[in-house]
C-alpha cells in the first residue's frame, strides 16, 4: 500500500501484479529471491524490495506535493522507527494472535499503543499531520500500520484512541490517494 500510494502520487506508471504469498510465482522469486512484497523492477535492471526504498525512489523522481520535505527530521524519523520496529512487532502479536499462542494479545495491544499510538497522539496535538500542516511522506509510511491496528478491534480503537489520531486516520482512509490505490483492477 505504501509503495502503491507513493508511485501514484509520483505519477509513475507501473504494472501491478497481485501475488498470493502462499503460491509465489517463479518469475517473482527469480527477480526477488527473498519472496516478499512489494517488489519494484526498474527499467535499468535494479530491483527494489522494500517499501521504504520504493517510496523514497518514487518521490525522489517526482514529488509534486513536496512530501519528502521532512525526510530525515529527527522527531518524525523517530515515529517511523517506532512504527517499523516495536509497533509492527506488537501489531503482529495482536492482529495475528493465533500465530503467537505464547503471547497475550491484550498485552501486545497495550505495548503497541505505547510504542506508536500514544506518541503519535502527542505529536498530532500540535500539527495536523505527522510531517506538519500538510500531508507528507511519514504520514504515508505510518498510516497503513495504524489502519491495520484500528481494524483489529474497531470499536475498541474508536473508544480508546485519542480523537486526533482517529481524525488523522479518517483523513487517510477517505483520501483520494488511498481510495485510488485500493480499487481493484478489472480482470
Amino acid at each position: 500500500m505504501r509503495a502503491r500510494m507513493a508511485l501514484k502520487l509520483a505519477e509513475i506508471p507501473v504494472s501491478i501484479i497481485d501475488i498470493d504469498l502462499r503460491d509465489k510465482p517463479a518469475a517473482m522469486l527469480q527477480v526477488s529471491p527473498k519472496g516478499t512484497v512489494p517488489v519494484l523492477c526498474l527499467p535499468d535492471g535494479r530491483v527494489l524490495e522494500e517499501s521504504l526504498d520504493i517510496v523514497h525512489w518514487a518521490l525522489s523522481r517526482h514529488d509534486p506535493a513536496n512530501w519528502l520535505r521532512a525526510w530525515g527530521e529527527p522527531q518524525v524519523t523517530t515515529l517511523l522507527h517506532q512504527t517499523e520496529g516495536e509497533f509492527k512487532r506488537q501489531l503482529d502479536r495482536y492482529k495475528y494472535a493465533s500465530r503467537f499462542p505464547d503471547q497475550d494479545p491484550v498485552q501486545a495491544r497495550s505495548l503497541a499503543m505505547a510504542a506508536l499510538i500514544d506518541p503519535l497522539s502527542s505529536h498530532l496535538q500540535n500539527t495536523a499531520f505527522v510531517d506538519g500542516e500538510a500531508p507528507g511522506v511519514h504520514d504515508l509510511l505510518i498510516f497503513p500500520f495504524v489502519r491495520q491496528f484500528a481494524g483489529v478491534e474497531p470499536a475498541w480503537f474508536e473508544s480508546t484512541t485519542h480523537a486526533v489520531v482517529r481524525h488523522w486516520l479518517a483523513y487517510w482512509l477517505e483520501s483520494p490517494l488511498f481510495v485510488g490505490v485500493m480499487k481493484k483492477a478489472a480482470k
